[in-house]
C-alpha cells in the first residue's frame, strides 16, 4: 500500500494542471507545514527562527522544468534577491537552485548565464550555492554544468543521489578531481530499475558508502537525511576517523523531523535546515507526500479546517 501511494503521488507531482490549480489555492492542504511561504521576507523570517535555536539554513525558491525564457531570468532574478536578501538581514543561510528552473531544458547557454549571474552575486556576498539535483535525464547536464562552473568559482556544490548506480563514480570523480562539495541524498524521485536501485536497503548501503568515500577523501560532505540510521553511521565514522566537524554537517528538511534537528545541533554538530518558498509548491509538495505517506494526515486536517 505504501508503494502505491508513493507511486502516485511521485506521478500527481508532474501533473502540470493541478500544478497551475496549486498556484491559485496559495498554501493550503498542509503545505505550510514543509513551505515556509510565498515571499522571501516570510522565507527570511523563517530562517530567523531556526537560526534563533542554533541551525542554519539553505533558501530554494520552489519551482522546475520551466520551459520559458522569460521566466527562467525572473527565477534567476528571484535567486539574486534572494542572496541580497540574505546579506540584508544577516541571517546564516545559503542558497539551492534548480537548473531546469534557470532555462536548462530551454538552452544551456541561457542556463549558465543565469548561474554565473547567481554565482556572482554569492560570491560578492561571501555566499554559497547549491545545485540541487533533479530527475535522471538531468543528473548528467547538471554535473557537466557544475564542473564548467567550478573552473570559475569556488563557492558552488552539488548534490548527489544514493539511489542511482552510476553515484559511486560521480562521487569519486567530482571528490578527485573537483574538491566538491557535495550534498548527498537518497533521492526523491521516481526512477527505473535500469539506472536507480529499486530496493531500499540497496539505497541505504549504497548511501553510507558514498558518505564514507566522500568523508575520508577529505572533502566536505553535506548528509542530507532524516534517517536516523545513516545519522548515527555518519557520527560512527567521525570517532573512528577522527574526522573534524568543519569538514561536515547534517542537513534536514523544513517542517520534518524538528526535534532530531535540535538535538543534532544541541550535540554541537552543524545543521542546515533546507527551506523552500514560493508559490510554485505543488511538486515539492507531492514528492515530501510520496516519501513519507504518513503525512497524508497533514492534507487532510488542512482540507477540513
Amino acid at each position: 500500500m505504501e508503494t502505491l501511494l508513493r507511486n502516485l503521488f511521485l506521478f500527481l507531482s508532474k501533473n502540470r494542471a493541478l500544478n497551475k490549480a496549486a498556484k491559485r489555492w496559495g498554501l493550503r492542504f498542509g503545505a505550510r507545514r514543509f513551505v515556509a511561504g510565498e515571499t522571501i521576507a516570510e522565507a527570511i523570517e523563517a530562517v530567523r527562527a531556526l537560526n534563533r535555536d542554533g541551525l542554519v539554513a539553505t533558501l530554494d525558491h520552489l519551482g522546475e522544468f520551466v520551459h520559458d525564457a522569460e521566466e527562467a531570468k525572473e527565477a534567476a532574478q528571484v535567486c539574486v534577491e534572494t542572496l541580497e536578501a540574505i546579506h540584508r538581514s544577516g541571517v546564516e543561510s545559503n542558497l539551492s537552485v534548480k537548473l531546469t528552473q534557470l532555462g536548462l531544458d530551454i538552452d544551456r547557454s541561457l542556463c549558465m548565464e543565469n548561474m554565473r549571474r547567481i554565482l556572482d552575486t554569492a560570491k560578492r556576498y561571501g555566499n554559497f550555492v547549491r545545485i540541487d539535483m533533479e530527475d535522471f535525464s538531468h543528473c548528467q547536464p547538471a554535473i557537466d554544468i557544475y564542473k564548467a562552473l567550478r573552473q570559475t568559482y569556488d563557492n558552488v556544490g552539488i548534490v548527489i543521489q544514493a539511489y542511482l548506480y552510476r553515484s559511486e563514480q560521480d562521487v569519486r570523480d567530482l571528490g578527485e578531481n573537483y574538491d566538491a562539495n557535495l550534498r548527498l541524498v537518497k533521492g526523491a524521485y521516481k526512477e527505473p530499475p535500469e539506472v536507480a536501485y529499486p530496493d531500499k536497503k540497496d539505497v541505504d548501503e549504497n548511501f553510507k558508502k558514498l558518505i564514507k568515500l566522500h568523508l575520508l577523501g577529505g572533502h566536505y560532505t553535506a548528509v542530507a537525511t532524516h534517517d536516523e540510521a545513516i545519522i548515527q553511521y555518519t557520527k560512527q565514522l567521525e570517532r573512528e576517523h577522527n574526522i573534524p566537524r568543519t569538514r561536515f554537517e547534517f542537513q534536514l528538511l523544513y517542517g520534518i523531523r524538528t526535534n532530531l534537528q535540535r538535538q543534532l545541533a544541541a550535540e554541537g554538530y552543524k545543521v542546515r535546515i533546507y527551506v523552500p518558498f514560493g508559490k510554485d509548491w505543488y511538486g515539492y509538495f507531492m514528492r515530501r507526500l510520496a516519501e513519507r505517506p504518513a503525512n497524508v494526515a497533514f492534507v487532510l486536517k488542512g482540507m477540513f479546517r
